[in-house]
């Protein structure tokens, strides 16, 4: 490693009344990968995109090469040598891996030949160990190759301190091995690699030097050299976190299936297309069936036709024995489905209603919470109290909108409603997504006590990693279908990433 690159001193930046960075120091070397860890919120994204020239600092000072530089947009950063590949990839879908590389690039010729462009492509590929298809679609790509082309476009635009936004969170185990395989070599040449992300596993996998920050300031910084999870999860939130790994006991039994799921088919938005394609599964009362697969292989569609909010072509639903495929979401909640929705602020609560209302949303349908049409609000306020007590929920305070607390007590309201209800299945979509550690953990456990109790549980989430820990058993979906199924103490890492990228199952990427 070289001598510092790129420094920021004291970088203060408000947002009316949010102060998202708090006299910040951070310095980042050359032949460097810098992690920069901390929980959702902690102002990770808004130092790095001040450092990419999307945001200006109230106040402090950015360096490059030891020179006082002022950034009036993404442009002049470029100019400097720093580049961001987002979480949201910026390319053209229906151009071709070439023509996204040169897009935008100062030095193209007037007259653009098919030869010069493979040729610029390869060029590219070659220089920075980049596998790549000069002549690919970029919409026909899987995930990770997308990834790969933001990487040579800025690389070719010639960045030498190159920035990801949680580069992994829509990757297959086999594209996060290949991307630090690139990120690695990149460093090893010279350039500075910095690393936004709240996944420990990331860190000690990859960074040289990993800076933490919590509620805007930076906490720690220091080598990733003799790093353990335990004290970068601790400096993350403030405290200690005990994760939550268990799966069901062995030789338990298992009630009888309690969700089955035969065939179904649901479109997709033009209609033309199936998101969801001749699925079928069983989650039985006691275990957690996780559904595996990177975002957008159906997963939400699914989740949304169990629970009525999405009308399915073919196929049944089978709850307990009673087919439930014509049931509205009301039908289908009476009878004992439960929904943690992947979107908790505009599907799971009445954002602008107080928490002791959002936890009644379901209970008011309750006969014995009702005198006639009148809630019993006497026994309702019983309840909601002992909810908030079981659940932990804080931050209340009278009249406050339940979309003004953090996202771990909103999540915390949603499972309170949902499994106060006594369902017999449990439907959650991407419930720990954009979470804190610790928020994480505790999510995890009201999984694991509801299975514990005897509730049937779909978990559908993007975190591998999560699904592993708490999971019985494990499906992958692709393309819609399900292609694969595993019980937990036979599942392999390797197989399952093969099924996410659709290895093996006659619908992968060419």
């Amino acid at each position: 490693m070289t001598s510092e690159k790129v420094r920021l001193d004291r970088i203060t930046k408000h947002f009316f009344d949010v102060v998202a960075n708090d006299d910040v120091d951070l310095a980042v070397r050359g032949g460097e990968i810098h992690a920069l860890l901390g929980e959702n919120g902690a102002g990770k994204s808004t130092v790095c995109s001040i450092l990419a020239g999307l945001y200006h600092p109230d106040s402090g000072d950015v360096r490059v090469d030891g020179e006082l530089t002022h950034f009036a947009s993404p442009s002049d950063a470029l100019e400097a040598g720093i580049g961001m590949v987002y979480q949201h990839f910026r390319l053209v879908d229906e151009l071709t891996v070439a023509e996204n590389i040169i897009l935008g690039h100062p030095g193209v010729p007037v007259r653009i030949t098919r030869r010069w462009l493979v040729e610029t492509c390869r060029d590219v590929a070659q220089r920075f160990g980049l596998a790549l298809d000069p002549l690919a679609i970029v919409g026909d790509l899987a995930v990770g190759q997308q990834q790969r082309v933001e990487i040579a476009r800025l690389l070719h635009r010639g960045v030498s301190v190159l920035i990801l936004d949680e580069p992994t969170a829509v990757l297959t185990p086999q594209e996060c091995d290949a991307l630090f395989d690139n990120l690695r070599e990149l460093a090893a040449a010279g350039h500075s690699i910095i690393i936004v992300t709240h996944k420990l596993s990331e860190v000690l996998a990859v960074a040289d030097w990993v800076t933490v920050m919590r509620a805007g300031r930076v906490v720690s910084s220091g080598s990733a050299q003799g790093a353990t999870a335990e004290t970068l999860s601790r400096q993350m939130v403030g405290r200690e976190v005990e994760a939550v790994e268990g799966h069901r006991p062995s030789g338990v039994g298992l009630d009888r299936d309690v969700l089955r799921v035969e065939g179904l088919t649901v479109p997709g938005l033009s209609r033309s297309v199936n998101s969801v394609e001749e699925v079928s599964f069983t989650v039985s009362g006691g275990e957690i069936l996780g559904v595996c697969g990177v975002s957008g292989n159906g997963q939400r569609e699914l989740a949304e036709a169990l629970v009525g909010m999405r009308d399915a072509t073919a196929g049944s639903v089978w709850l307990n024995g009673v087919d439930i495929s014509e049931g509205s979401v009301a039908d289908r909640a009476d009878r004992g489905m439960s929904y943690v929705p992947e979107d908790r602020l505009s599907t799971g609560i009445a954002a602008g209603l107080p928490v002791e209302t959002n936890l009644l949303l379901r209970l008011y349908r309750d006969p014995s919470m009702r005198l006639g049409p009148i809630v019993r609000y006497d026994r309702a306020a019983d309840i909601v109290k002992g909810l908030i007590d079981t659940y932990d929920i804080r931050g209340i305070r009278p009249g406050l909108p339940t979309s003004a607390l953090s996202g771990g007590n909103i999540q915390r309201t949603i499972l309170a409603r949902e499994i106060s209800r006594r369902p017999l299945v449990l439907v959650a979509a991407g419930p720990t997504r954009g979470l804190d550690v610790a928020a994480t953990m505790a999510v995890r456990q009201m999984l694991s006590d509801a299975r514990d109790g005897g509730l049937a549980v779909l978990l559908i989430s993007e975190d591998l990693d999560e699904l592993l820990a708490i999971s019985d058993r494990l499906v992958v979906m692709f393309k819609g279908r399900i292609v694969g199924g595993f019980d937990i103490t036979d599942a392999s890492v390797e197989r399952i990433g093969e099924l996410m990228a659709g290895v093996g199952t006659g619908k992968g990427p060419a």
